[in-house]
C-alpha cells in the first residue's frame, strides 16, 4: 500500500525538518542528460523529497550501461526517460515528473529549461558539456547550474570535490580525469560525483551558496 502525499512529506519532513522539506517540495529540477551522474542525480532528489523533477535525454538503455546508471536488464532498449521515470514514480510517486526524449541544443534549451530555477549538467562529453553550461548561463543568468567533470578511473574518490567556478555555476568532480584507456567509469566513483551534485542542488535550495 503506497502512502499518502501527506504520510510521505510527514516522513520527509521528521528527517529533513519540515521548513527545509517545504523547500524542496516546493523545488523544480532540471536533469540534463540520464547516465551515471543523471541517473544516480535524480534518483537522490527524488528521494531528498524535490516535487518537480525534469529529466531529459535521447538515448536508450544499453548494456553497457548497467554496470553505473540506474537501469535494469530488463529495460534494455526502450528510452532512458522513460526507464528513470518508471524508477522515480515508485520512489516518490508524489513528485511531478516531466519527461523529454529529445537532444538539447542551444536553439533548444531556452525552451526547455526556462520553468527550472536549478539545472544539474549530467553529459558524457566535454563538448556538450560545455554548450548546455555556456547556454544556461548566457541565455539565464539567474539560474543555478551544477556541473560535473572528472570521475573516472581508479583514482581515490577523495579528490572529488564540488566547486563555485563563478556566480550561479558551481562544477563537481575532481576536473581532471576523464574516460581514456584503461581509465574506465566505476559505478562507486560515479555514484561520488552524483552526489556532489545533488547535494549542491540541496544546498541551493535550501538557500546555501557556499559550496
Amino acid at each position: 500500500m503506497i502512502p499518502s502525499k501527506e504520510e510521505m512529506f510527514a516522513a520527509l519532513a521528521e528527517r529533513h525538518g519540515t521548513d527545509m522539506q517545504k523547500k524542496l517540495s516546493e523545488a523544480s529540477v532540471a536533469v540534463c542528460g540520464l547516465g551515471g551522474l543523471g541517473s544516480n542525480i535524480s534518483i537522490a532528489l527524488a528521494r531528498a523529497g524535490v516535487g518537480r523533477l525534469h529529466i531529459i535525454d535521447f538515448d536508450k538503455v544499453d548494456i553497457s550501461n548497467l554496470n553505473r546508471q540506474q537501469y535494469f536488464p530488463d529495460q534494455l532498449g526502450i528510452p532512458k526517460t522513460e526507464a528513470l521515470e518508471q524508477t522515480l514514480s515508485r520512489i516518490a510517486p508524489y513528485c511531478h515528473i516531466t519527461a523529454d526524449t529529445v537532444k538539447l541544443t542551444p536553439d533548444n534549451i531556452p525552451s526547455m529549461l526556462k520553468d527550472e530555477k536549478f539545472i544539474c549538467e549530467a553529459f558524457d562529453k566535454a563538448d556538450q558539456k560545455a554548450m548546455l553550461v555556456n547556454t544556461v548561463l548566457e541565455t539565464y543568468p539567474d539560474k543555478y547550474i551544477v556541473a560535473g567533470s572528472g570521475m573516472a578511473g581508479t583514482f581515490s574518490a577523495n579528490l572529488i570535490h564540488t566547486r563555485r567556478v563563478a556566480g550561479r555555476f558551481y562544477l563537481c568532480g575532481d576536473e581532471v580525469n576523464g574516460v581514456a584507456e584503461g581509465e574506465g567509469l566505476f559505478a562507486s566513483r560515479v555514484l561520488v560525483c552524483a552526489a556532489h551534485q545533488a547535494h549542491m542542488i540541496i544546498r541551493l535550495i535550501s538557500g546555501e551558496t557556499e559550496c
